[in-house]
């Protein structure tokens, strides 16, 4: 019998929610939401027991044109204190996103004292490991809780996944997240990948957070089960808003987890208040058949996105187009 960790009527005090709709779901919107939008999506969460929001990435202006994105494109501290008051009174923690090669980490960041932010998600592909443990060592010294979210893990070799973690085993992380980036784990090969991160989390005292995406309707399941075996944090976004498919939607998750500090009014009520209008307006997210062919077949989504935006329904031209580039 594998080990399971509570059971499905019992309180997980080591669960910690994240609510990634400005960052994940700013991928679908180029960042442009409204400062209402963000100011209610953040009183909802703090009502709703969530407990760290993602404001979005902290990305480099040197490398992206300020005026080419919405503000949570570079999550700048003065606009972080526009949201949440000059101090986050609230329980709830708030994140950002320094993404491997793509940020000014040695200059965009003030020490945590000066700052509202509380952690600071490194993102990075299995080859960029070092750069990534640079990273996490400098936000560390900064006073930041620090997670390294390794993307797209369902193209590393065991071997690989095993060197990186053993490496942000020995670095100062907080936690490790597995990433199904491209949507295309199944419960049980995500349990399988949990059971490893969580064997050198135990080893080297690390949290361990699971990310999914929607890909084949699986974020909700892949993120209970890795759950069921002892990975802490959750990732969510409000009605699952994510790059192409999306992610696990936090109503799914809220509903699902015991723990009375978790309820659902609040976030229901953003959802019809700016969810639905969101998508109304013609932002597109979500599960649609050309993203679950891209999870099957463990790519990117980039060439469903494009299906998209195209506003295409050939699914079977798109799916042999799709096998002759394997």
């Amino acid at each position: 019998m594998e080990m399971r960790k509570g059971n499905l009527m019992s309180v997980r005090t080591d669960i910690k929610v994240l609510d990634a709709t400005i960052r994940d779901g700013g991928l679908c919107n180029n960042f442009e939401f409204s400062d209402e939008f963000v100011k209610e999506l953040y009183k909802a969460n703090i009502k709703s027991g969530v407990d760290y929001m993602e404001f979005g990435y902290r990305a480099s202006k040197n490398l992206f044109n300020p005026d080419d994105f919405g503000k949570w494109k570079f999550c700048d501290e003065a606009d972080i204190r526009a949201i949440v008051g000059e101090e986050n009174v609230s329980d709830m923690k708030i994140a950002v996103m320094a993404d491997v090669g793509r940020c000014d980490f040695k200059t965009d960041f003030l020490p945590k004292n000066e700052s509202v932010v509380d952690m600071i998600r490194v993102a990075c592909y299995i080859h960029q490991i070092p750069a990534a443990i640079e990273m996490i060592e400098y936000f560390h010294t900064l006073g930041y809780e620090t997670t390294c979210n390794i993307m797209a893990i369902s193209q590393a070799s065991s071997e690989q996944i095993e060197d990186a973690l053993d490496m942000l085993g020995q670095s100062s992380v907080d936690v490790i997240y597995l990433v199904d980036s491209y949507g295309s784990l199944y419960p049980e090969n995500a349990a399988k990948l949990a059971k490893k991160y969580l064997e050198y989390g135990e080893k080297y005292d690390k949290a361990i957070g699971f990310h999914a995406h929607n890909n084949q309707n699986l974020a909700f399941a892949n993120t209970i089960e890795t759950m069921s075996y002892g990975v802490s944090y959750l990732d969510a976004t409000a009605s699952g808003m994510g790059r192409g498919a999306g992610n696990c939607a936090m109503e799914l998750l809220l509903g699902f987890l015991k723990n009375p500090k978790y309820n659902l009014y609040s976030i229901l009520t953003f959802l019809q208040d700016y969810m639905l209008p969101l998508k109304e307006s013609g932002v597109v997210w979500g599960y649609d058949v050309q993203y679950l062919l891209t999870g099957q077949l463990n790519r990117h989504p980039r060439e469903a996105m494009a299906f998209t935006a195209e506003k295409r329904t050939d699914y079977r031209n798109f799916y042999v187009g799709l096998l002759d580039n394997d």
